[in-house]
Protein backbone atom coordinates (compact mmCIF):
# COMPACT_ATOMS: atom_id res chain seq x y z
CA UNK A 1 0.00 0.00 0.00
CA UNK A 2 2.09 2.90 -1.28
CA UNK A 3 -0.16 5.84 -0.73
CA UNK A 4 -2.73 6.81 2.17
CA UNK A 5 -5.64 6.51 0.08
CA UNK A 6 -5.57 2.93 -0.30
CA UNK A 7 -4.66 2.28 2.82
CA UNK A 8 -7.91 4.12 3.77
CA UNK A 9 -10.09 2.07 0.87
CA UNK A 10 -8.66 -1.19 2.65
CA UNK A 11 -8.88 0.00 6.17
CA UNK A 12 -12.53 0.92 5.54
CA UNK A 13 -13.40 -2.55 3.93
CA UNK A 14 -12.41 -4.42 6.87
CA UNK A 15 -14.09 -2.03 9.06
CA UNK A 16 -17.11 -2.64 7.26
CA UNK A 17 -16.84 -6.46 7.50
CA UNK A 18 -15.77 -6.20 11.03
CA UNK A 19 -19.00 -4.55 11.67
CA UNK A 20 -21.32 -6.64 9.75
CA UNK A 21 -19.90 -9.64 11.26
CA UNK A 22 -20.81 -8.38 15.19
CA UNK A 23 -24.17 -7.34 13.63
CA UNK A 24 -24.91 -10.74 12.64
CA UNK A 25 -23.32 -12.58 16.14
CA UNK A 26 -25.53 -10.50 18.03
CA UNK A 27 -28.46 -11.42 16.08
CA UNK A 28 -27.25 -15.40 16.64
CA UNK A 29 -26.81 -14.38 20.47
CA UNK A 30 -30.24 -13.11 21.06
CA UNK A 31 -31.78 -15.89 19.34
CA UNK A 32 -32.35 -19.68 20.70
CA UNK A 33 -29.84 -20.95 17.86
CA UNK A 34 -27.06 -19.87 19.10
CA UNK A 35 -24.18 -21.90 18.78
CA UNK A 36 -20.89 -22.22 20.91
CA UNK A 37 -19.19 -22.62 17.10
CA UNK A 38 -19.95 -19.19 16.43
CA UNK A 39 -18.17 -17.93 19.31
CA UNK A 40 -14.67 -19.75 18.43
CA UNK A 41 -15.02 -18.60 14.94
CA UNK A 42 -17.22 -15.36 14.52
CA UNK A 43 -16.09 -15.26 10.77
CA UNK A 44 -18.57 -17.44 9.61
CA UNK A 45 -21.13 -15.31 9.82
CA UNK A 46 -18.78 -13.13 6.81
CA UNK A 47 -20.82 -13.62 4.16
CA UNK A 48 -24.05 -15.28 5.68
CA UNK A 49 -26.78 -14.91 8.02
CA UNK A 50 -27.67 -15.71 11.28
CA UNK A 51 -30.93 -16.62 10.72
CA UNK A 52 -30.39 -18.92 7.81
CA UNK A 53 -30.94 -22.45 8.56
CA UNK A 54 -28.86 -23.50 5.26
CA UNK A 55 -32.05 -25.97 4.30
CA UNK A 56 -33.00 -25.11 0.67
CA UNK A 57 -36.51 -26.68 1.32
CA UNK A 58 -36.98 -24.50 4.41
CA UNK A 59 -39.73 -22.12 3.85
CA UNK A 60 -37.96 -18.68 4.90
CA UNK A 61 -34.70 -19.90 3.70
CA UNK A 62 -35.65 -21.51 0.04
CA UNK A 63 -36.50 -20.22 -2.85
CA UNK A 64 -40.60 -20.03 -2.84
CA UNK A 65 -40.43 -20.70 -6.48
CA UNK A 66 -38.88 -23.99 -5.86
CA UNK A 67 -40.43 -25.28 -2.72
CA UNK A 68 -44.11 -24.71 -3.45
CA UNK A 69 -44.54 -26.28 -7.20
CA UNK A 70 -47.52 -27.62 -6.36
CA UNK A 71 -49.41 -24.49 -4.68
CA UNK A 72 -50.06 -21.87 -7.67
CA UNK A 73 -47.34 -22.54 -9.89
CA UNK A 74 -44.71 -22.04 -7.67
CA UNK A 75 -45.94 -18.36 -7.40
CA UNK A 76 -44.31 -15.93 -4.69
CA UNK A 77 -46.81 -14.57 -2.41
CA UNK A 78 -46.43 -11.22 -4.06
CA UNK A 79 -47.56 -12.32 -7.22
CA UNK A 80 -49.86 -14.51 -5.91
CA UNK A 81 -51.31 -10.68 -4.48
CA UNK A 82 -50.91 -9.42 -7.82
CA UNK A 83 -53.49 -11.89 -9.28
CA UNK A 84 -55.96 -11.76 -6.74
CA UNK A 85 -56.06 -8.17 -7.34
CA UNK A 86 -56.26 -8.74 -11.21
CA UNK A 87 -59.50 -10.95 -11.12
CA UNK A 88 -61.52 -8.75 -8.54
CA UNK A 89 -63.27 -6.03 -10.97
CA UNK A 90 -63.18 -2.70 -8.55
CA UNK A 91 -65.53 -0.25 -9.83
CA UNK A 92 -64.90 2.61 -7.25
CA UNK A 93 -63.25 5.91 -7.57
CA UNK A 94 -59.93 6.67 -5.43
CA UNK A 95 -61.70 7.53 -2.45
CA UNK A 96 -64.07 4.96 -2.48
CA UNK A 97 -66.82 6.20 -3.66
CA UNK A 98 -69.51 4.25 -6.42
CA UNK A 99 -69.24 6.07 -9.53
CA UNK A 100 -72.81 6.89 -11.11
CA UNK A 101 -74.74 4.33 -13.51
CA UNK A 102 -75.72 6.17 -16.82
Amino acid sequence: MSNETAKFLNSRRRHKTDVAIARQLKIAKSKSSHSPKLDRQPHRLAKHHAMDCGNPKCGLCGNPRHIRKGEDGGRTVQERRTMQDMETVRDTHSNGSIPDQD
